[in-house]
């Protein structure tokens, strides 16, 4: 039957060449793939109809634009949290649809259940939407939070499959391992690299306050003193990067501002045209840099630990300075005594490198912005710690 209607169409004899067979199955597998992918996003759109949305800025680009990293944007999420306090639906183009929750309530279940293995077979969209339409609890809610990979995604040639990427298994298995990071008494010591980094902070704001510097862009210094803090906490490495300029610390700000600027334009979130443009190149060269900092250390790092007595080495460390947390990332074994390669190593270090420094910074420029409006509350916090230090003797935070 093939070669006939072939035949009539004028083919002839090309109708037994396996590559036309070839032809006809991958035309219709594509076909197939892009019935399957039109089903599901009406499928979503059907679910989603039940979650308010702000205006579109357009029928294409959706809502990118409404809110844009400056002053202006962060006022505008006040008046969209204001409008939608239990959240509402956002369009990244015509077919990228998020939700964006806003009340504590709805939030907190969602985050404690990151990084479920059974997570990665949900759709948020459409579960989250059946689970309020059915009035299931809050709690049911935790078990369907998938990662939104199309922001995510863009950051996985930076900071590869680290804590924040990865998921199931992995994320569990790498939870556990980086559990003794966190421990209290590792912590603790990091104090003192936090109060010399402010103190750094404090004393260039002062100096460039008795040049008549009456405005201050508060998220670069924060920025800068967190990347500071970090370095040295994860590195136990010397940037002065709040004094000087610094080739790794300006290639991770370089990274931050164009992953953001990628996320405002629907058109280049596919990699491979991504990688195409300028920009593309630009973030493909930073991380190159970023990753072979990291390399660096963590070669120099494997050469100077020890094969044996690795828990009187870690004691003996936290006695005498601070453990950084690439040492903990380099020792740490699995149930099975498996460690971390290298590459994981490096996920690890840089996510936490990224992670940290940008929402830390975030958040202080929050907290300084509301405490400068609201003099009441910054008179309270400040004699609270006047309190606090009245009979310590250095007055620091410890």
């Amino acid at each position: 039957m093939l070669q006939l209607s072939l035949s009539w169409l004028g083919l002839g004899p090309v109708a037994a060449s396996p590559w036309l067979l070839l032809l006809l199955v991958g035309g219709s597998w594509l076909l197939a793939r892009v019935l399957a992918w039109t089903y599901t996003f009406y499928d979503n759109c059907r679910h989603l109809q039940c979650f308010p949305q702000p205006p579109k800025q357009s029928w294409f680009w959706g809502h990118l634009g409404l809110v844009t990293p400056t002053e202006e944007g962060m006022k505008k999420v006040t008046q969209l949290v204001a409008t939608y306090p239990q959240g509402f639906k956002f369009w990244m183009g015509p077919t990228f649809p998020l939700l964006i929750l806003c009340h504590p309530d709805t939030i907190r279940p969602i985050t404690s259940a990151s990084g479920s293995p059974m997570l990665e077979e949900m759709d948020l969209d459409r579960d989250i939407s059946n689970l309020v339409e059915s009035g299931i609890g809050k709690k049911e809610m935790a078990a369907v939070a998938p990662k939104d990979m199309i922001f995510y995604g863009s950051l996985k040639p930076w900071l590869g499959d680290g804590l924040l990427l990865s998921g199931g298994d992995k994320w569990s298995r790498h939870r556990r391992m980086l559990t003794p990071a966190f421990h209290f008494n590792i912590l603790k010591p990091y104090m003192k690299i936090f109060n010399k980094s402010v103190n750094i902070m404090h004393d260039k704001w002062q100096r460039l306050a008795s040049e008549g510097s009456a405005r201050l862009d508060m998220f670069e210094h924060l920025s800068l003193m967190t990347l500071d803090s970090l370095q040295k906490c994860v590195f136990n490495f010397e940037s002065n990067c709040q004094e000087k300029p610094s080739e790794y610390i300006a290639a991770i700000l370089e990274l931050s501002a164009l992953i953001e600027k990628r996320n405002q334009h629907v058109l280049v979130y596919p990699d491979f045209l991504y990688h195409l443009t300028p920009d593309g190149q630009r973030f493909l060269r930073a991380c190159r840099l970023v990753h072979d900092f990291t390399d660096a250390v963590i070669q120099e790092r494997r050469r100077t630990l020890p094969t044996q007595g690795i828990d009187d080495f870690l004691k003996n460390k936290a006695k005498s300075k601070t453990l950084d947390f690439i040492d903990v990332l380099l020792l740490s074994k699995d149930e099975d005594g498996k460690a971390l390669s290298d590459e994981d190593v490096r996920a690890e270090a840089d996510t936490f490198m990224f992670a940290g420094h940008d929402t830390t910074a975030s958040g202080l420029s929050w907290v300084l912005y509301n405490l400068a409006r609201h003099p009441e509350y910054q008179e309270r916090c400040r004699q609270e710690v006047k309190e606090l230090l009245k009979d310590r003797e250095p007055k620091e935070i410890e």
